[in-house]
């Protein structure tokens, strides 16, 4: 038979300060817009048509993705 109680603080995360969470977002969201803006004016230029999403919406998904990474540890 398994002994559970031998590791029972493994599977617990620890739970971070939503305000925290925002902060991070945030940044990354406003360092992520100069970028997005040259490539999506470099694309409409290349293409001569609009990209799918524009420089801040790009922008919020690159923070979607990145910021849970910074708190996973």
């Amino acid at each position: 038979m398994s002994d559970y109680t031998a590791n029972g603080d493994l599977h617990h995360a620890k739970r971070v300060n939503k305000a925290e969470f925002v902060v991070y977002f945030a940044l990354i969201v406003c360092l992520a817009i100069l970028p997005h803006t040259i490539g999506w004016t470099y694309q409409l230029i290349r293409h001569a048509s609009l990209p799918r999403l524009n420089p801040v919406m790009r922008a919020w998904k690159d923070a979607q993705a990145v910021t849970p990474m910074i708190f996973r540890g």
